[in-house]
């Protein structure tokens, strides 16, 4: 043992070292505790932020649209086809060559205005040898009814017989049927000479001439089918016809107004109006036939061309629409996915209207107000839980896709840093956070425009 120095120093250091000795083993105490709390604050807080990312991941991420509905009238847009008001192919009546032409292509005739002649020589000499029988036939009547006036006369004296008398009666009134054959014969080849000449049967506009001089001109008599000399059109007024489904037949009537627009100057508009319409469904197609009237006195339309036909419908004929990839066909029917306030996943029953191509009428099952899921899988369920997300451009579904596969890497990462380090997966957990916080703000900024986004609706029928 060390001896105690005399001056009683050696027992007074040794309090001293025990009480440090003791703050040292509090510190140490206490630092234990910190770090063991630490770790185990590190450790729930990463649990937590799994919790968080595996409920987050576990929620679907849906884009939502609003159902449209236009408060203008709706828009039918329906192929049809222009007609010249009046349109006539021209013939020839005789046979012959021709000996020449008027009016070429894209000339303008007035009615009566002659277009080209017909050399007939074979029906000029039918026609000579018809007044020859003509005049034959009158020198027989002629001395038939002499002879049964003379006979008549006698009769009365009794000179002739009855018998004799009735005989040359009978020889005048066949003479006279004669007479009247060869008249007809004669009036009927007048009339086929003078189709030599061939006239424009009312005012219009040359659009084709398929016979030049010196072209065999056959009216068909020889069996086969007759060629068409001319073709004469009047395009003052159109008329374009259109195939109208059976949905709308009875929402257009006559005297209704309508336009029409050209694939080559679609900012253009010509005003027409519903002359007349079928009245009946044709049994093939499913349509109606209606004339639109159009006055083209300008002449800036041409018959035979492709339009576009527009017929407003009015408001009260535009239901809700909706995308067409935003429907549900079910073994019970078509359904529409859509997001209530909670978020959760609502089905609606819905009857279907028109097809307008890219949007579908909804008849019935919607208010309008509803928010209704784009792509819906075909597993979802009631009661599922969706996030929303914003929609995206087309064009940035691929780098969607890409940015979707690495944030799951990055979420795999976060899993692991978390199991193996507690500071790696404590970051983890705070930028994940931050990350839904993000998103969340920007989902709710975003939400809106997209949703309230409107356009008009408009349909459109494939001839």
């Amino acid at each position: 043992m060390e001896a105690q120095r005399p001056d009683g120093s050696g027992s007074a250091r040794d309090p001293a070292k025990a009480r440090r000795a003791r703050w040292v083993i509090v510190v140490a105490a206490v630092v234990v505790i910190a770090l063991a709390a630490q770790g185990i604050w590190s450790r729930h807080t990463a649990h937590a932020a799994l919790e968080r990312d595996a409920e987050h991941t576990s929620q679907m991420s849906v884009e939502v649209v609003r159902p449209q509905k236009s408060s203008a009238g709706l828009d039918l847009v329906l192929p049809g086809n222009v007609q010249a008001f009046l349109d006539t192919p021209i013939y020839a009546r005789t046979n012959g060559y021709l000996k020449k032409w008027y009016a070429d292509i894209g000339a303008r005739v007035k009615s009566g205005q002659l277009l080209a002649e017909i050399d007939t020589p074979e029906v000029d000499d039918q026609l000579r040898a018809a007044r020859a029988d003509l005049a034959n036939a009158n020198a027989n009547y002629a001395l038939a009814k002499s002879t049964a006036d003379r006979w008549t006369e006698m009769l009365k004296s009794k000179s002739v017989s009855k018998q004799e008398t009735d005989e040359k009666v009978g020889d005048m009134l066949a003479k006279k049927a004669t007479l009247d054959a060869a008249r007809f014969n004669v009036a009927r080849l007048e009339k086929t000479q003078s189709f030599q000449k061939v006239y424009a049967p009312f005012d219009g506009t040359v659009t084709a001439r398929n016979v030049d001089v010196g072209a065999l001109i056959d009216a068909g008599s020889a069996g086969g089918p007759a060629k068409e000399l001319f073709h004469v059109a009047q395009a003052d007024w159109l008329r374009v016809y259109v195939n109208l489904p059976q949905a709308y037949a009875q929402q257009v009537r006559a005297r209704q107004t309508a336009f029409l627009t050209l694939t080559e100057t679609p900012s253009r508009h010509y005003p027409g109006t519903v002359a007349r319409t079928a009245g009946a469904v044709d049994q093939q197609q499913r349509t109606m036939l209606v004339e639109v009237d159009v006055d083209n006195r300008n002449g800036e339309l041409l018959p035979g061309a492709y339009a576009q036909v527009h017929f407003a419908l009015g408001a009260g004929a535009a239901p809700f629409t909706l995308p067409g990839n935003a429907l549900l066909f079910r073994p019970d029917g078509v359904k529409v996915a859509t997001v209530d306030a909670q978020r959760k996943v609502k089905l609606l029953p819905v009857s279907l209207g028109t097809d307008f191509g890219t949007r579908v009428a909804i008849a019935s099952g919607l208010r309008g107000d509803e928010q209704v899921i784009l792509n819906p899988q075909d597993s979802i369920v009631d009661g599922a839980a969706v996030r929303i997300v914003p929609r995206k451009v087309e064009g940035e579904q691929g780098a969607a896709g890409a940015a979707g596969g690495a944030s799951g890497s990055v979420a795999g990462a976060s899993g692991a840093a978390a199991k193996g380090e507690e500071a790696t997966g404590t970051s983890n957990a705070a930028a994940s956070d931050e990350k839904t916080t993000n998103a969340s703000t920007s989902e709710s900024a975003s939400l809106s425009p997209t949703i309230h986004a409107s356009a008009q609706p408009s349909a459109r029928a494939l001839s």
